[in-house]
């Protein structure tokens, strides 16, 4: 929509008719949605849900990604102008993409939130969508995780990452952002023969049969290299793809909750994501941006290109 053709029509997050088009819209003003998108909670049409789960109750550390979502709305809104760079196609104009708005929950019954996140993704998936998850802590993936499975059957996961979160922990009721793999295994959720984690540079005991590329592997082997390696792994089966901020190193996301340097620059995790495109990509989040440690933005910046690139990502195979 030209701006011309916008009068009358401020703000697209709410007046917008087709979930469709790009959104010629100052940056600095208007509802922050997803890249301009329709807030809605009626899918029908959609190709493409993005959701946000503020819940930061799970870190080992330093808290705050509960205003990941909302950070991460805001920097997307400098995006949706021109076609993502190094695609090759325009996802807003082929596809209809919208933001469902974020999950309610009670923040002080943390035993009750694993059952609504699960019922939450679900209820999308039951429209026959997916979802592109804005985090929150990455707690939230072994719920999202049932949901996937429950309709997909075990799942093969790309996990971008410092840490392997594989910690043992066989208390399948503790909420903890350090053991989702863990338990995501554990349960059958996850195929460990289809799953790999990328820039892990944090000790792990045991993979559980994961394989792991390391950051050092992926700075000295290539991006092409990590790319094709992770896309043999998960073969054709159905994949989720979820990339926690701190995969990239600290110069270019500082706002996380447990940084470690050695990481992913964004100049990688671009060129990987986009050589990434043909997998069975069914779902996917962007967790642990933690906007109180980073009071320049950059890692939102980031975190909503993320967003972007899994939404390319998950929509690759269903162009015509």
């Amino acid at each position: 929509m030209a701006l011309e053709d916008a009068k009358g029509q401020i703000d697209l997050a709410f007046t917008r008719d087709d979930l469709k088009g790009a959104a010629f819209e100052n940056t600095f003003g208007g509802a922050t949605s997803f890249l301009r998108r329709k807030y809605t909670k009626d899918l029908q049409g959609a190709d493409l849900a993005v959701t946000g789960i503020p819940f930061d109750q799970a870190v080992t550390n330093r808290p705050g990604t509960r205003f990941g979502p909302r950070a991460i709305r805001e920097a997307s809104t400098l995006q949706p102008y021109d076609p993502p760079y190094g695609w090759g196609y325009d996802p807003l104009a082929e596809f209809a993409i919208a933001d469902y708005g974020d999950l309610a929950f009670d923040y002080a019954n943390v035993a009750a939130t694993p059952v609504a996140i699960e019922a939450h993704i679900a209820g999308i998936l039951a429209q026959g969508v997916g979802t592109v998850t804005l985090g929150g802590d990455h707690f939230i993936t072994l719920p999202i995780l049932k949901a996937y499975a429950a309709k997909y059957g075990p799942l093969g996961v790309i996990q971008f990452d410092a840490h392997s979160d594989l910690w043992a922990d066989d208390d399948m009721d503790r909420v903890d952002h350090g053991t989702f793999m863990y338990k995501a295994v554990k349960l059958g959720l996850v195929d460990p023969a289809r799953s790999v984690q990328i820039g892990i540079r944090t000790e792990c005991d045991d993979y559980l049969g994961i394989r792991y590329l390391d950051a050092r592997t992926c700075h000295e082997k290539g991006t092409d290299w990590v790319a094709q390696t992770a896309k043999e792994i998960v073969g054709d089966g159905a994949t989720y793809v979820t990339f926690d901020i701190d995969g990239l190193d600290p110069a270019f996301a500082p706002g996380t909750g447990t940084p470690v340097w050695g990481g992913l620059a964004s100049w990688q995790a671009a060129a990987i994501l986009r050589d990434l495109a043909g997998i069975n990509m069914v779902g996917g989040d962007i967790v642990e941006v933690s906007p109180p440690y980073d009071p320049t933005g950059i890692t939102a910046v980031a975190g909503a290109h993320v967003a972007f690139e899994l939404c390319c990502l998950n929509l690759w195979n269903k162009r015509t």
